[in-house]
């Protein structure tokens, strides 16, 4: 049976008069900014009444639902292409940015105790260095007493933007991994000693539960679940630990517009203190929406985000984006979308 406002825009009639009704917003795709998302929306929630469902289901997934027009918007770590984006007929713009980080299950070591360079990982994640007292990561780490203990590799089992993130970097660092695996959402992973988690949240549990294992996830998901992390080594020979103001640096040279659809990559960025596996993360929304009303709700909350998120943001050590960008969004890429 319907109900009264159901009954009204069937009709054709006017709500006008009647109590406000609360609008839920659809969306899906990364697992990298659920927890940011999941914040913001709760806030925004106590204070419009109006709601965000999130899929959390990698940014493949994302993709495919905001192409099948089941949401109102798709959410991203792997940023489409200019040609793609014509071809849909939708605008990309970043939402926040944050962190890829190594993280490990290795007895004995305190948080960023341990350190790495690009060029090890990529042997570790290749399957050519299997011990943890390889001698190539003990040059790195003097005097620490390293286990011979197998590594385990654990990577992502679905399309993510986290894996395009992270093997981004390994192929801006890595001749060997970019001519013999590449960069991409999903990858054939060439470890022997390999196990996929889906989402953040698999990778993660998987990490946590495997002795000698190492992993990538998204610096939220670090400190949600305490995990163990190692330094990195930066394009500007410097160790660097994992938070929102080494985020900050990588993003700080990025010029957004000079690429179609945003879609800069801010991995291995130059400057002291910048962490090297930095990502945005991007939204994804036609321009000619099928319900208007539904897209115009969907970048007020983002709206709102930007502009009362930031300390939320902070709060899970994402960098929220500067007012400057947010102001070119809402008027060169927002504008494009038909009320």
């Amino acid at each position: 049976m319907l109900n009264l406002k159901s009954w009204l825009v069937a009709m054709g009639l006017s709500t006008f008069g009647l109590a406000a009704v609360a609008v839920d917003i659809t969306g899906a795709g990364a697992t990298f900014p659920y927890p940011i998302y999941a914040k913001w929306a709760e806030a925004y929630k106590k204070e419009t009444g109006n709601g965000l469902n999130y899929q959390s289901i990698g940014s493949s997934g994302g993709i495919r639902q905001i192409r099948a027009k089941t949401v109102t918007f798709g959410a991203t770590d792997a940023p489409l292409k200019g040609e793609e984006l014509d071809k849909d007929g939708m605008v990309q713009f970043p939402a926040i940015i944050g962190g890829t980080v190594p993280v490990l299950n290795l007895e004995g070591f305190k948080p960023g105790e341990l350190r790495i360079s690009g060029t090890v990982l990529a042997e570790m994640f290749m399957g050519k260095i299997t011990k943890w007292n390889d001698p190539k990561f003990a040059a790195l780490n003097p005097g620490k007493n390293l286990p011979d203990q197998a590594i385990t590799v654990v990577h992502r089992a679905d399309g993510s933007g986290t894996t395009f993130n992270w093997t981004d970097y390994l192929a801006a660092v890595s001749k060997e991994w970019a001519d013999t695996v590449g960069r991409g959402a999903a990858v054939k992973w060439p470890a022997a000693s390999s196990v996929g988690g889906k989402g953040n949240e698999g990778v993660a549990a998987n990490v946590t539960r495997v002795k000698g294992a190492i992993g990538y996830v998204e610096y939220a998901y670090v400190k949600k679940n305490n995990m163990n992390y190692m330094q990195v080594l930066n394009a500007d020979g410097k160790y660097v630990s994992p938070d929102d103001l080494t985020f900050a640096a990588a993003a700080a040279g990025a010029d957004w517009f000079s690429v179609p659809g945003m879609g800069v990559s801010m991995v291995n960025a130059k400057g002291a203190n910048s962490w090297p596996i930095s990502t945005a993360s991007f939204i994804l929304m036609y321009k000619d929406p099928t319900d208007k009303n539904l897209s115009q709700e969907a970048l007020k909350f983002f709206d709102w985000s930007f502009k009362s998120g930031k300390q939320l943001a902070a709060d899970l050590d994402y960098v929220a984006l500067p007012d400057a960008l947010t102001r070119q969004i809402r008027e060169r890429v927002w504008s494009q979308i038909a009320k």
